[in-house]
């Protein structure tokens, strides 16, 4: 028989895995964990919940890394909290500034593993870019991180990190919904989210949380190359604006730029698109198309893409994006003029297709630029561990 009334769920805590110092970072961790972090600790429950709800304030609020820094937690427990725990930040090996503004950092895990982030300033908005994994299990051919191997996938507390570190360095503490540099956050970075999917929700979940960063999931675009089996669950769980890494209107040419093509290709994918939960004209699916000379680049190609987004009905945004050269690449940017009749094609077909202005291309932070300077290979290396992710992907 039923028992009547409210019943709470019985808390089940995370394996949590204590740093070097064994001590616990509790950055990443969601209420629920935070309050039985401090629980396992041996603080009493109906404490743990009232601290948990006063640090989770200080650490997303506030932006505070220093527990005697927490007027409303007793002195008693400044020294029994910093025995115990840590609110981490990123270590920040590198931090440079582009002539135009743009900011990139290259960042460093507490196991050694280098990352980057990128922040984006515009005149009405700031965008964070955020990477999931360091390297990368794709070889997109003409991106730069696609070069690089798949170390590991990063944490949610190393995503989110990256915010808590963008928001140190542009003084945005106390949190606050207006007058914010950092208004906009793209999961573009390095690696694809949608291979580390759970860190990136747990994630995302916590900087959209209204009592702490309060991102609203409308300034949030989680960009995919096409892993279709977790599109519908990233609509689901994640709810955020999507982006798809397209390039290519045609079998033979995304099969070679973005292998993954092979496993899922364009239909199936496209598809995905149309049954991405929230979709409509108010909220398009914006498609990703860096621009290659004499590759993808032709009045065919835009045409056969404008009957691609109309015959799976999709309200969507095309994203020209000029080819960012780097060292090695095989390909060249495609002539303004080129990119400039692909555009109108689009436009002329009732389709938003803006050119991108490419941005931080002097300190490698443009799109497809993103490789951590600690990894250098030979060019034979890199077209051996194209062909090895090309057979894993079949």
């Amino acid at each position: 028989m039923p028992i009547p009334g409210h019943i709470d769920p019985v808390p089940v805590p995370r394996a949590l895995k204590p740093r070097a110092d064994g001590r616990i970072d509790l950055l990443g961790l969601s209420k629920l964990d935070l309050r039985m972090a401090l629980e396992t600790s041996q603080l009493e429950p109906k404490q743990a919940k009232l601290r948990a709800k006063q640090l989770w304030h200080w650490i997303y609020n506030r932006g505070v890394t220093d527990f005697a820094l927490m007027t409303d937690i007793s002195k008693t427990m400044h020294p029994w909290l910093a025995d115990r725990f840590v609110i981490s930040r990123p270590q920040v090996v590198e931090a440079q500034v582009s002539t135009d503004g743009t900011r990139k950092w290259l960042l460093r895990s507490d196991d050694g593993q280098d990352y980057e982030m990128v922040f984006i300033p515009d005149a009405d908005r700031g965008t964070l870019c955020v990477s999931s994994q360091v390297g990368c299990t794709l070889n997109c051919r003409f991106c730069h991180t696609g070069t690089m191997r798949l170390v590991r996938n990063l944490t949610a507390g190393e995503i989110v990190g990256q915010v808590m570190l963008a928001r140190d360095a542009l003084g945005e503490w106390p949190s606050q919904p207006e007058g914010r540099m950092l208004t906009n956050i793209v999961m573009m970075g390095m690696g694809e989210p949608l291979y580390n999917f759970d860190n990136v929700r747990d994630g995302l979940k916590i900087v959209m949380d209204g009592e702490g960063l309060g991102l609203s999931r409308r300034r949030i675009t989680l960009s995919t190359s096409g892993v279709v089996p977790m599109m519908a669950r990233a609509g689901e769980e994640i709810s955020v604006n999507l982006a798809i890494s397209l390039h290519g209107v045609t079998k033979e040419v995304r099969d070679e730029l973005v292998p993954i093509n092979r496993k899922y290709g364009i239909e199936e994918l496209l598809q995905a698109c149309a049954d991405y939960p929230g979709t409509n004209n108010a909220r398009r699916i914006t498609f990703e198309y860096v621009m290659l000379k004499d590759k993808n680049d032709s009045d065919a190609d835009a045409r056969e893409l404008v009957r691609l987004l109309k015959h799976y009905d999709l309200p969507a945004k095309v994203n020209l994006i000029p080819f960012n050269p780097w060292p090695g690449a095989p390909y060249e940017c495609s002539t303004p003029e080129r990119i400039k009749s692909f555009s109108n094609i689009i436009f002329d077909a009732g389709i938003s297709a803006p050119v991108r202005t490419p941005r931080g291309r002097d300190i490698d932070a443009a799109c497809g630029q993103l490789k951590t300077a600690s990894e250098k290979m030979s060019r034979a290396e890199l077209d051996r561990q194209a062909e090895e992710k090309l057979t894993a992907l079949g």
